[in-house]
């Protein structure tokens, strides 16, 4: 495992491509409505990026078709916009984006309620913010990469909600999936130890049934198996000599 540590001036432009990305999540936080289609969001998120100078990073990543994951309810990860798709009042939908800028990516999501949801799909959205928070208290230099690991599936497994194991956080800097590789549940070895400098893209995926999660036939979107709601929420962060540094927040 090669774990790339960034120069002063790569924390810069990370730092700046995180900044920009922090502003689209912003402003597509604020545009979501009933009424609207994922195709939508993903026509106004790919605008934003590109209105800001950069370029979508998501799109065809490996075939991807879109600039911005739209995965609604039981979807997990890596929906597909779709002009068919139309948000209901009570929907949740998650948003993963990220953007290329000067060479360097940044990477970021977030679950958002359309409308008024339910208290149980609002508490869902709430711990798998939280458990992120959680899991960067651990995320200092001198510690080990699974501290972040296990603090993550210590918080939420007192919930009963599944954490998603198929799928992982990840490394990031000039390219969107960088080493090392960053579970969200409970692990025996500690994993390399932190050092500052590194940058991380920490993303709980916590389904509110079980941890079990299916690929749909177009070999992208990732679903509960139960058909439960799922909920997503990263940020990119930058290990330093002390407390973190969220880079994606606004």
């Amino acid at each position: 495992m090669a774990i790339r540590i960034k120069s002063a001036g790569e924390i810069e432009l990370m730092r700046e491509s995180c900044r920009l990305l922090a502003i689209v999540h912003k402003e597509l936080e604020e545009a979501i409505r009933p009424g609207m289609t994922t195709w939508d969001i993903d026509a106004l998120g790919e605008k934003l990026i590109r209105k800001l100078g950069c370029v979508p990073n998501f799109k065809n990543y490996q075939g991807y078709p879109a600039s911005i994951c739209t995965s609604v309810n039981n979807q997990v990860v890596h929906g597909i916009p779709s002009k068919e798709r139309v948000l209901q009042e009570g929907d949740i939908i998650s948003l993963d984006a990220g953007l290329i800028y000067r060479g360097y990516h940044s990477d970021a999501a977030r679950t958002h309620g359309v409308g008024k949801i339910s208290a149980e799909a609002e508490q869902l959205i709430s711990v798998t913010r939280q458990s992120f928070f959680e899991g960067i208290k651990k995320a200092r230099a001198g510690g080990h990469l699974h501290d972040i690991s296990n603090a993550i599936d210590s918080y939420v497994s007192g919930f009963g909600y599944g954490i998603v194991r198929d799928l992982v956080g990840h490394g990031i800097g000039t390219a969107l999936h960088e080493d090392p590789q960053i579970p969200n549940f409970a692990q025996k070895r500690r994993g390399p130890k932190l050092v500052p400098g590194m940058t991380l893209a920490v993303e709980p995926m916590i389904n509110m049934g079980r941890a079990d999660v299916e690929w749909l036939d177009d070999d992208w979107t990732v679903v509960t198996a139960d058909g439960s709601l799922s909920a997503h929420y990263e940020n990119t962060i930058l290990i330093t000599d002390g407390e973190p540094e969220i880079l994606t927040l606004y």
